[in-house]
């Protein structure tokens, strides 16, 4: 393997900027999701709302690409700006606003190039924060794909009418990193 490429072998975390691959589900990229998020916990928890993992890689059984792709909500832009020194601590390059196409941007590496982690930074009221969280929770309903489209319209109708969080909570725990934080 040649220097800065990373794991290449199926399944394994990690993406050379600009390759597009797929790989088989692992049941770990849940257990990466819940270590880097009590790690976002930890050193930005005070100033966020809420972390979820979003993306291929919060689905189970789905194959995927092999970054862990965050969500981030934060209560405003200001608190946006007061992110970037405590991530870049975490080791997470600030990649830019993607406005209405990912938010604000944080990538983590495994070696130069090689993205193993991607952060969405929103605020909590950006409609990408409902978007990302409706449609994780509409493609882990089980049978949801089984239905085609009609079908799918009504799962998400009925899941747009709960809580996301309620959702992900009851039925994949470990989809969220514990809720908001707790007061000190």
């Amino acid at each position: 393997m040649a220097s800065g490429e990373g794991k290449q072998e199926e399944g394994a975390i990690g993406l050379k900027k600009g390759t597009v691959r797929v790989a088989a589900h692992r049941e770990e990229w849940r257990e990466l999701f819940q270590r880097e998020c009590c790690a976002l916990r930890d050193t930005v928890g005070p100033l966020v709302l809420d972390i979820q993992h979003i993306g291929s890689t919060a689905l189970p059984g789905l194959d995927a690409k092999p970054i862990i792709d965050i969500a981030v909500a934060v209560p405003s832009r200001q608190v946006i700006l007061q992110l970037g020194d405590p991530l870049r601590g975490l080791g997470y390059l600030y990649r830019g606003d993607a406005g209405g196409d990912g938010g604000h941007l944080f990538v983590r590496e495994s070696a130069p190039e090689v993205r193993t982690h991607h952060l969405h930074v929103v605020e909590v009221n950006d409609p990408q924060w409902r978007q990302w969280l409706l449609f994780r929770d509409m493609l882990r309903v089980p049978f949801a794909a089984n239905f085609g489209f009609r079908g799918f319209s009504e799962v998400a109708s009925s899941l747009n009418d709960r809580k996301h969080d309620q959702v992900a909570n009851e039925e994949w725990p470990l989809g969220t990193c514990g809720g908001p934080p707790q007061p000190s």
